[in-house]
């Protein structure tokens, strides 16, 4: 087995109400079962999800968190704004978003945007995924599954990687579980996270400085399924241990 990844090239500078997949199909040929993984930045420009921090009027508990983590009581405010729930407040705000994904700052992200500005999240990754897999395929006549990602940290290891919050066309696990390995040992634990896998591929071409490529095409691995969303991949949270253990300690 062996897929292609490669970036979409001559993507400009994305701005609001910019039709995202007319920018990808008019700079690359898509085939029927192509993965099309697509950075949450991009979608969230097109989407008008970019605030000024000088619109933000932070209250009295983004005010008390920012000084205890030297931040930008503005960026607090928004990290409260978007989050359903804040599981950490210090020495960093981890938090539930809106749409499920536990992330440090609820995603939000000062980079690659002009300086006084922020990028929210889409306001509904698999929403956002789902309509722009309909629009290829009414663009292109093309049955694709789209990824959009974001950069998380990790528990217990150094360095972040791509993972998936949002996705239409794709299952998000590969359940591996009642198959045998090569000793006919029964598979018991075996969830493959395929999404979370194919973001981090994604994630190595993107770039995380000044290469603009929010676009890259996995060709070659076919797990296109008729599917939508990818709550399956977050734990309830009765089985979820280390969020219970930050909650309730």
């Amino acid at each position: 087995m062996h897929f292609n990844a490669f970036t979409v090239p001559d993507i400009p500078l994305v701005e609001e109400g910019d039709d995202l997949v007319e920018i990808i199909c008019k700079n690359t040929r898509l085939c029927d079962r192509d993965i099309v993984v697509i950075a949450s930045t991009v979608v969230a420009k097109a989407e008008g999800r970019v605030t000024p921090l000088a619109a933000i009027a932070p209250s009295n508990r983004a005010i008390a968190i920012a000084e205890r983590n030297e931040s930008d009581p503005r960026f607090v405010q928004a990290v409260i704004d978007e989050s359903e729930e804040i599981l950490l407040e210090s020495p960093f705000l981890l938090v539930k978003t809106q749409s499920g994904n536990i992330c440090v700052n609820a995603g939000i992200d000062g980079s690659n945007i002009d300086s006084g500005r922020i990028i929210l999240l889409p306001e509904d990754p698999d929403g956002s995924a789902k309509n722009i897999r309909k629009d290829i395929f009414s663009m292109t006549d093309k049955s694709v599954s789209v990824i959009i990602t974001d950069t998380n940290g990790r528990a217990f290891r150094d360095g972040q990687i791509g993972v998936a919050i949002g996705i239409s066309g794709i299952a998000p696990t590969k359940d591996w579980r009642g198959s045998c390995d090569l000793f006919d040992n029964v598979l018991e634990v075996a969830n493959e996270a395929i999404v979370d896998e194919i973001a981090a591929a994604a994630n190595l071409l993107f770039g995380e400085g000044s290469d603009g490529m929010p676009v890259v095409v996995i060709r070659g691995l076919d797990f296109y399924a008729e599917e939508e969303g990818i709550g399956e991949l977050y734990f309830p949270e009765s089985e979820d241990v280390i969020r219970n253990a930050l909650v309730h300690g």
